[in-house]
């Protein structure tokens, strides 16, 4: 497994942030300046990359009828709204730190400058640190952005309907749950999920003790997390194929609406998670050892629910393929389960990472024995 290696870094340093810092030894207003510049220069560069790259297109062009704005228009609020705080907190700290962004643009300039030497001694701890933050904020917090905004409006939407509908729900329970009523419950509980990671991607700070410690350094982290987020998630996809559905339909009504709700009871515990990490959520990240939620019972309960409530959403389409040939039956499930393989490799690597950095993690290993499933694994 390869990762970025790290050369000894200087003790008279430390971290702690907002967006990322290390403490200077003289702070002036021209380390706020630093620390402002650097930090808008990268949250400019993450704008101008999901303006222009092809793949995030379709959620720049969503637009709902409650919400009189497009996913651009998100984008473009929420990021001059996050350089504005940015200058407000940078302006105002009370002793100034380093940020990570500062930290990245010398990680940058060390390796465009002496890439030979950069590669053979390592980047300095916190200058890596810096680098590998600054690259997961700016691939994921955009995304999380436009993300929120294309659940909220859904969520909106199917409220709506179900609120000036309510008089049929009896009489066209069916009907209803089918259209609008599956969908409200889906999107608040996406909205849930990702609504603390989106605040967890874009604040750091002493006082929510959610600083980033530590980044996973190996592409085997990066690579099994980024496949499953677009747009390695499609390309992925395309080579596994993906036979499931979020809504699956059952042809028996009383089957069909069982196993949905078990779907979306799956779904709940997954934002369940996210919530008991709450300002620490974030992945391929350490910020600190959560032992609360449904992280007392197993190691890995947002992987377990997601992928459980995928394999519900399998069952209709593997069935419909074994009566053609078993041959096609097999192709929807080993999708499926190929997925899952990526999923176990997540929890691997992120264990992997936590056991490198926080001896805490071992004793939380041996409190909660089972990674996936109580009693069994």
């Amino acid at each position: 497994m390869r990762t970025l290696r790290s050369s000894p870094s200087p003790v008279h340093k430390r971290y702690s942030e907002m967006e990322g810092v290390l403490t200077p030894a003289t702070p002036t207003y021209l380390s706020r300046l630093k620390n402002f510049s650097a930090s808008a220069l990268f949250v400019s560069l993450a704008f101008l990359i999901y303006r222009l790259s092809p793949h995030s297109q379709g959620l720049l062009a969503v637009r709902h009828d409650v919400l009189p704005l497009t996913g651009s228009d998100i984008l473009t609020i929420s990021s001059t709204g996050y350089v504005v705080l940015l200058f407000a907190f940078y302006l105002t700290e009370h002793k100034p730190r380093e940020s990570k962004s500062v930290a990245a643009l010398r990680a940058l300039r060390a390796i465009a400058f002496s890439p030979k030497r950069t590669f053979q001694q390592g980047l300095p701890a916190h200058d890596r640190l810096g680098l590998l933050t600054i690259l997961l904020k700016g691939f994921f917090a955009p995304l999380m952005v436009l993300s929120l905004f294309d659940f909220t409006g859904k969520l909106i939407t199917h409220g709506h309907y179900l609120l000036t509908h309510s008089a049929e729900l009896k009489a066209n329970f069916l009907v209803i749950f089918n259209s609008h009523g599956f969908w409200f419950l889906f999107q608040v509980i996406l909205f849930f999920d990702v609504v603390f990671f989106t605040f967890g991607y874009l604040v750091e700070h002493p006082w929510l003790k959610n600083e980033i410690r530590s980044v996973d350094p190996t592409l085997l982290g990066w690579g099994v997390a980024l496949a499953c987020y677009p747009p390695f998630n499609g390309i992925v996809g395309t080579i596994m194929g993906w036979g499931g559905s979020e809504f699956p339909q059952f042809a028996n009504p009383a089957v069909h609406v069982t196993m949905n709700f078990a779907l979306l009871g799956l779904m709940a515990i997954y934002a369940y998670a996210s919530i008991a990490l709450n300002v620490k959520a974030s992945n391929l990240t350490h910020r600190g050892i959560i032992h609360h939620g449904p992280y007392k019972y197993v190691r890995h309960p947002a992987y377990v629910c997601k992928n459980a409530a995928w394999w519900i959403g399998t069952a209709p389409a593997a069935a419909a393929a074994w009566e053609i040939s078993s041959w096609g039956a097999l192709l929807v499930i080993g999708s499926t389960a190929g997925w899952t393989g990526i999923y176990v490799l997540r929890a691997l690597t992120e264990e992997d990472h936590l056991h490198k950095v926080d001896s805490e993690y071992d004793a939380y290993c041996k409190k909660v024995r089972y990674r996936f499933i109580p009693g069994v694994y």
